[in-house]
């Protein structure tokens, strides 16, 4: 309100240069300075609200541009290339040779292929059984290498993907931008752990496998042995003429 001093100054001088005498006192303007002084304090107080409704109003104008860009969505997605990498590792899993990753396959292939060798059991069945556990052992190795093969390559998609996100977070403009680019970075996480899950089973398969491998040859050599050892009389001496 400092600026309303001046204009009343400048009211009280124009007062006094009206009441100055002239030629003839007919020609003199009557001015009531107190109803003056009111109008100019009336004004002054229309033009502060006028102001204060121009910031108001600037105000409102400012908080919506704000709650705009806490609305506006992350421009930058990388759910597309995370989803591609989950779907091949879970190829890879569901490709898996001969044992799959399924519990009644398991069962079944432990209760003819690696069960115990029995009595009953021919000859070429045991050897029927061996030939299969190594190739069961061989293709557990080679679906492990190639799983591991596709972990390895997904790292770059990670990084790129990884370095894209930190960069929109760090450019974000609102609340959502930044919440969508941190939730897209769990999701990275994600996809990571679950890459990690998926070469931690095919390799713990693979050694599984091998495991049980020589577990059954080692029962099945004792069947073997046993039948080596208890068929016909074993050996009996004989005279041979080596020389005419």
């Amino acid at each position: 309100m400092n600026w309303i001093r001046p204009i009343l100054a400048a009211s009280i001088i124009a007062m006094i240069m009206i009441q100055a005498p002239g030629r003839a006192k007919a020609q003199w303007i009557v001015f009531d300075p107190n109803n003056y002084v009111q109008n100019v304090l009336t004004a002054a107080r229309e033009l502060q609200q006028i102001n204060n409704q121009i910031t108001s109003l600037q105000n409102e104008a400012q908080m919506l541009i704000n709650q705009a860009k806490n609305l506006a969505s992350l421009p930058y997605s990388s759910l597309q290339q995370l989803e591609q990498s989950i779907q091949r590792t879970q190829q890879l899993l569901s490709q898996a040779q001969r044992i799959a990753y399924d519990v009644e396959q398991v069962d079944r292939a432990f209760s003819t292929t690696y069960a115990p060798a029995s009595v009953s059991m021919s000859n070429g069945l045991l050897v029927g059984n061996a030939q299969t556990r190594w190739q069961n052992s061989v293709a557990g190795l080679q679906d492990a290498m190639r799983l591991q093969a596709s972990v390895v390559r997904n790292l770059d998609t990670n990084r790129t993907q990884m370095s894209a996100l930190v960069t929109a977070s760090q450019g974000a403009s609102g609340a959502l931008q930044a919440s969508q680019a941190g939730n897209q970075l769990l999701a990275l996480q994600a996809q990571q752990l679950a890459d990690l899950t998926a070469t931690v089973a095919s390799q713990g398969r693979a050694e599984t496998l091998e495991s049980a491998q020589r577990a059954a040859a080692q029962d099945q050599g004792r069947e073997q042995l046993r039948r080596f050892l208890s068929q016909g009389q074993g050996y009996q001496p004989t005279t041979v003429q080596m020389f005419h």
